[in-house]
């Protein structure tokens, strides 16, 4: 009887333990194909948790992370932006509003330069694909430069920042590394061809 029991316990515990699927700690699928996808980005915490959403459709596609890290760059940019245009000028120092103010027009032409971007990602083909890739390179620079220059005009303000810029600087950042992943993303797309 003894035996028995301790067989029930010993099976139950077995059982438990399994039940408890020790695979949970290998990486699935989807986290194959984000890990894989920014292994190239600077970023790659922040690329995965972005992108992760996009494991199922874009798998081992560079063409459709290029496109998905272009389009939470967008969508990043646009919250930032909109961020900053309900900004109360009141919370910050006059050179602070100058900054700001280019800031604004910086971010807005960074979103030009990325939606110009998801539209030719769209459209690959390889016949006008070197042409592209130029082109893009140039657009996904050139939106990176735009918020690297908007966080340079901060620098120059006060050396006391209220937490309004503070907190800017920290949403500019974050926008500014997943244009850098985006750019990461579509020079291993260069690389790889169509």
């Amino acid at each position: 009887m003894k035996n028995l029991m301790s067989s029930s316990i010993t099976f139950a515990l077995v059982f438990f333990l399994v039940s408890l699927n020790p695979t949970s700690s290998l990486p699935s699928k989807r986290e194959s194909y984000v890990q894989n996808a920014c292994s190239v980005t600077r970023y790659q915490d922040l690329c995965a948790k972005t992108l992760s959403p996009f494991a199922p459709v874009a798998k081992n596609s560079p063409s459709k992370w290029a496109r998905a890290g272009v389009s939470v760059a967008i969508t990043d940019n646009k919250d930032v932006l909109r961020h900053l245009l309900k900004t109360r000028l009141s919370t910050i120092g006059k050179r602070d509003r100058i900054a700001l103010s280019d800031c604004r027009e910086l971010l807005q032409d960074s979103l030009d330069s990325l939606h110009k971007s998801l539209a030719v990602l769209r459209t690959l083909r390889a016949s006008e694909f070197q042409q592209q890739m130029s082109d893009l390179a140039t657009w996904l620079s050139t939106s990176l430069t735009d918020k690297d220059t908007c966080l340079d005009g901060f620098e120059k303000t006060s050396t006391r920042s209220s937490s309004t810029v503070r907190m800017i600087r920290k949403r500019v950042t974050t926008s500014l590394y997943l244009s850098s992943n985006s750019l990461a993303l579509l020079n291993k797309l260069a690389a790889n061809g169509l």
